[in-house]
């Protein structure tokens, strides 16, 4: 028998394998994190039936369906065995919870599948994530600040497996926030599924009452993060992150070179330098073309460092007391433990908060006097994103 769920009751569901019943070009426009694609109409079949519902009628169109749908049939039925394993159990979903998973559960159940599907299908997802990341968010944010190549992604990816929750955006958006954001990297996902990985994220850190998260501006290459989320950043803890100059280089270059071919990351360097006239002028761009072009890359990105970069973030490079919390990230391992001390003992720390709702008489403390839009580099602070130039490295 198929049992119909909710949103809430999916997002949660123990055991059952997400498959997304849309056509391939639905499914990249945007799903649930972690479905499955076993479309029932592919791109062309869809459109074709769309077409004959409109100039025909709905008798002809599901005629037309199932003379495209029937010779699939068995490879369908091995592909949901393959994903669902001995247990063969489904949560399926379409566009709004209409024919298309009604006939994918009926033959699932005939065939002994366990079967579940989504009321509202993908549609009600999608209002529920709306509604979601269109409110304050209940947690408190601890935000990370701190000039480039201090380590600030290296430190957040540590306490995510220390079991603190983190939002890594940069991560989630397969972007690093700059001209060579996209270097080495997959596609990123779209706006749809970009949001939708972070309701996912922020939904798993409700039962610890906080999230952490790097400072950023609301754009991370062509994606926008939602306005709530920036306000959480701006209302949140803030720690700033600092390292001696030498250190920063270092993991600069890590950040790039790393596994990289020797020419190609010099070719890319040279691009995005040539992208940089405008703000160094052309006499320092050629200095740093021919520096790149000599090998001599520690000299190329400590000019960068100095002469664009911490500039344009004014983040000090020092213990600052506008600060919740100052910590110099030379020593990772020193950095991580102090920072893990810190956000388990703020008072939100493990005060659980449920389905966007505070429980009790949840208030934030008081922000000290001075902290709030006039710290250096204040995220969301400025009415422009910086331009994408190279940076990012060590985040």
């Amino acid at each position: 028998m198929v049992k119909d769920i909710s949103v809430e009751q999916a997002i949660d569901f123990p055991g059952g394998i997400l498959v997304d019943v849309r056509s391939e070009g639905e499914f990249t426009e945007g799903t649930i994190p972690g479905a499955h694609n076993i479309c029932l109409l592919n791109n062309e079949e869809r459109s074709k039936v769309g077409t004959e519902y409109k100039q025909i009628g709905p008798g002809r169109a599901r005629m037309t369906g199932l003379e495209l749908v029937s010779p699939k049939l068995a490879g369908m039925i091995r592909a949901y065995e393959r994903i669902s394993g001995p247990d063969k159990k489904v949560v399926l979903f379409c566009w709004r919870g209409g024919l298309r998973s009604q006939f994918v559960a009926q033959m699932l159940d005939m065939m002994g599948f366990d079967v579940y599907r989504i009321e509202g299908g993908y549609k009600a997802y999608r209002r529920y994530v709306n509604a979601y990341l269109n409110s304050d968010l209940p947690h408190r944010a601890v935000v990370i600040n701190g000039l480039t190549g201090v380590g600030k992604t290296i430190i957040l990816r540590r306490l995510a497996e220390k079991g603190l929750p983190v939002l890594e955006l940069e991560g989630l958006a397969v972007h690093r926030g700059s001209v060579f954001g996209k270097v080495g990297l997959p596609p990123s996902p779209s706006q749809k599924d970009f949001e939708a990985l972070i309701f996912r994220d922020l939904k798993k850190a409700e039962p610890r009452g906080i999230f952490l998260v790097e400072c950023e501006s609301r754009r991370l290459g062509r994606l926008i993060v939602p306005a709530p989320v920036m306000n959480a950043m701006r209302k949140g803890y803030k720690v700033l992150l600092y390292a001696p100059l030498e250190v920063r280089v270092r993991r600069s270059l890590d950040e790039y070179t790393s596994g990289c071919d020797r020419k190609e990351i010099e070719s890319q360097l040279l691009e995005a330098v040539r992208a940089l006239v405008k703000y160094l002028g052309h006499k320092k761009v050629e200095s740093l073309s021919r520096l790149i072009t000599e090998g001599r890359m520690e000299e190329a990105a400590e000019i960068l460092l100095v002469q664009y970069y911490d500039p344009l973030y004014k983040y000090p490079d020092g213990p600052r007391p506008e600060y919740d919390l100052s910590v110099d990230t030379t020593d990772i391992d020193f950095a991580v433990e102090k920072i893990y001390r810190f956000v388990t003992g703020l008072p939100e720390y493990n005060l659980p908060v449920n389905g966007g709702v505070p429980h009790g008489n949840r208030k934030y403390p008081e922000i000290r006097e001075g902290v709030q839009g006039n710290v250096p580099g204040n995220c969301g602070g400025a009415d422009q994103d910086p331009p994408e130039i190279p940076g990012g490295a060590g985040r």
